[in-house]
């Protein structure tokens, strides 16, 4: 499958990597720097559900998930239109979650590179032809 020049599909794990200032957030910043990125339509409640997940497991405060949620929004990123349908058939082939077959989906409909640090989730996307940016978790 040939690159998208330019586009990048991001998925959750690298936008919390950066919003909470992660070890791998220099490197994330550095292979999507002048790039447009994109990500599936479920990124925005994903990264909710994870910045109350942290303040639940007691490793961020109320004040840290305003902070993070505020910086989400300066963070230039489309949310693609995806084919359900077809996001929901991935999900039985792969056998993985919804909301990873989303964003698989999102960069297979693309054709743009996938940055992100889960690596079951890279395992699928590269499994239905999807490449992968490699980045140090």
């Amino acid at each position: 499958m040939q690159d998208r020049p330019g586009v990048i599909t991001i998925d959750t794990s690298a936008i919390l990597a950066v919003l909470l200032t992660e070890p791998s957030r220099p490197a994330l910043i550095a292979a999507s720097a002048g790039c447009s990125l994109v990500a599936a339509p479920s990124l925005p409640w994903e990264v909710g559900n994870a910045l109350i997940a942290g303040v639940r497991r007691r490793k961020l405060t109320a004040a840290a998930v305003q902070e993070a949620w505020a910086s989400y929004g300066r963070i230039p990123v489309r949310l693609a239109q995806i084919d359900v349908a077809r996001a929901l058939e991935l999900a039985v082939s792969l056998g993985v979650y919804a909301y990873d077959a989303y964003v698989v989906e999102a960069a297979r409909s693309l054709r743009s590179p996938l940055l992100t640090l889960d690596t079951a989730l890279a395992r699928a996307a590269r499994s239905v032809g999807v490449s992968v940016l490699e980045v140090p978790a």
